[in-house]
């Protein structure tokens, strides 16, 4: 039996592990899903036009088209850049609380009011939340580390995507099976809201963000500067360095230079361009496309329509070809454009076809398709954009390409569909947006045209090879003999022999025998490589000087050996014998 003591309590360790840890962060992530599943449960949104010009409000197709649907676009523009910086200033949870009070702001308005001023009260607040879905789905990465981001964003996306599908096909069923009026529907898309609101206030509000809120780990050491300063004195003195500090050293000084960097990367400005004119496109046709089914269609009657099914139809269609999009394997540099021209062709067709029909079962599977082929690029897009940006440069190169689609949807709106404009009706806005997509397609053809020519004119202007790897087959054998030569002729030992002086008393002796002369002059190159005032060919190395065999026999010619009279072979070999091994010691 072993006694307690406090030596052995002490061994207990008092820090939370892994595994808590681990825990921890599955439960935010968790929470957070369930959050996103939830606030997506509207299921009257599907059904806010019929509603609008039904007998519960009454209103024009002209009221609506016209009118009210225009101030989403320039609420939505004026209220995206300051829900951009609140989210990161505030942390997040704050502008998630303002967004479902927003939809609980909406949803009164629809069923309370009775105006256009009401009506378009509405929409501003509808802005507001499509604004603050930035703090969503940035706030996700906040609670977990970088090496967990991929996984995290896949959970939260399929999240949204599955409520959206749920509420769709919620609001369909009980619309078709059930026989609920469009009023009782936004009652229950009312209470729906009012629960996620409350799921809001229980959200953990985390310590940093990107930006303004980095925290320790995303500041650099007071000593870097002073390190730097002493490293480099002088550099524009003290009102240079409080210059860089006050600009040169600010995060978004630093990340509007890197942008400007990456602006020259090709795919970084195709992906841009498309994320700009196709989104605009995208959202105007998403907006009046409930307009345009209830003029192609129009029903009092609510059990006989279907835009949940189309919503829900669509919205499944899409998350399938975000999924597929991340198993094409292509040369993206080279082929990025004539995919995207394609699919831009496609939807232009597609939205032609939405404006001329006169049954409403083909434009919802025109517009299942639309949208499916948007979805389908979007992931592309966004892992092009992503690949080679930091985390912060991301988000702003993303916050920037929102923006000016905004701006450019603005403009299209303003000119096509505001009253103080053409205030053209719906079938024709459509007319005008299929012609919209198709001179985007035709530009992107020309691009890749244009990569196509530039590729194919750098494969037949290749460097010609050189005039040697051209000869005749004469020249050939000509220029192999020669080579032959000249590597016989570097082989040979040097031309200066061993000479004596006169002083010695030695004379010229003649050459011995054939066999005799040839075992004497065995060690003969090594002996006049050191001898000879010139030096020894680069064939002559120690490896190879140190080789026997026939090959190595081959490559030397020896020559006759001259040698003092009086001496014999034997004798001048061991005198040379010592020489070399006084001169190797």
């Amino acid at each position: 039996m072993v006694p307690s003591s406090p030596a052995v309590e002490k061994q207990v360790p008092v820090e939370p592990g892994p595994d808590l840890e681990l825990r921890s962060w599955r439960c935010l992530v968790c929470y957070l899903c369930f959050y996103g599943f939830m606030a997506q449960i509207r299921p009257g949104e599907s059904f806010i036009t019929p509603y609008l010009l039904g007998l519960d409000k009454n209103f024009t197709r002209k009221q609506v088209t016209n009118e009210i649907t225009p101030v989403l676009s320039y609420s939505y523009l004026a209220v995206l850049v300051p829900a951009f910086l609140l989210t990161d200033y505030l942390r997040y949870t704050p502008v998630l609380l303002l967004q479902g009070l927003s939809y609980v702001a909406v949803w009164l308005l629809l069923l309370l009011g009775r105006t256009v001023a009401h009506m378009q009260l509405m929409e501003l607040f509808y802005s507001i939340t499509m604004a603050a879905r930035i703090a969503y789905s940035s706030y996700i990465f906040s609670l977990v580390q970088p090496a967990r981001y991929q996984r995290v964003a896949s959970y939260s996306r399929a999240a949204v995507l599955l409520g959206v599908f749920t509420s769709s096909v919620l609001g369909q069923l009980l619309v078709t099976a059930a026989g609920v009026s469009f009023s009782t529907l936004n009652y229950i898309s009312l209470a729906f809201l009012t629960f996620s609101v409350v799921l809001a206030l229980f959200l953990k509000r985390p310590k940093r963000s990107l930006f303004f809120n980095r925290g320790a780990a995303g500041r650099e050491p007071s000593a870097s500067a002073s390190e730097l300063e002493r490293m480099n004195p002088g550099a524009g003195g003290k009102l240079g360095r409080a210059l860089r500090a006050v600009c040169g050293d600010s995060v978004l000084a630093r990340m509007l230079r890197e942008l400007g960097n990456s602006l020259r990367r090709p795919q970084l400005r195709l992906w841009s361009l498309w994320w700009v004119f196709n989104s605009a496109g995208y959202y105007l046709v998403v907006y009046y496309v409930h307009i345009l089914w209830n003029e192609v269609e129009p029903t009092t009657n609510s059990v006989r329509v279907y835009n949940g099914g189309a919503d829900a139809a669509s919205t499944l269609l899409g998350a399938i070809t975000s999924f597929a999009a991340g198993f094409v394997k292509i040369r993206w540099a080279r082929w990025s454009k004539l995919l995207v021209a394609g699919v831009t062709a496609t939807q232009a067709g597609l939205v032609f076809l939405l404006s001329y029909p006169r049954h409403i079962w083909l434009c919802y599977a025109a517009f299942v398709l639309f949208r499916g082929s948007y979805q389908f690029l979007v992931p592309i897009a966004t892992f092009q954009i992503a690949a080679s940006l930091s985390k912060e440069l991301c988000a702003l190169v993303f916050g920037v390409n929102t923006f000016f689609a905004t701006i450019v949807k603005t403009i299209i709106t303003f000119i096509v569909s505001d009253i103080r404009g053409l205030g053209l009706p719906v079938r024709q806005q459509f007319q005008l947006y299929s012609v919209y997509f198709l001179l985007l397609s035709i530009i992107y053809f020309l691009g890749a045209a244009l990569d196509g020519l530039r590729h194919c004119q750098r494969g037949r202007h290749q460097p010609l090879p050189l005039a040697e790897d051209l000869r005749s087959p004469a020249e050939e054998k000509a220029a192999l003999a020669l080579s032959v030569q000249d590597k016989d002729l570097r082989s040979l030992p040097p031309a200066q022999s061993l000479r004596l002086s006169p002083e010695d008393g030695l004379g010229a002796a003649g050459p011995g025998s054939g066999e005799q002369r040839q075992s004497d002059l065995a060690p003969a190159p090594q002996a006049a490589g050191f001898l000879s005032p010139v030096p020894a060919p680069s064939a002559h190395t120690p490896g190879s000087a140190q080789a026997s065999g026939p090959d190595s026999a081959a490559e030397t010619c020896p020559q006759p050996a001259v040698h003092p009279p009086g001496v014999g072979t034997l004798g001048l070999q061991r005198h040379l014998s010592v020489s070399v091994q006084n001169v190797s010691q």
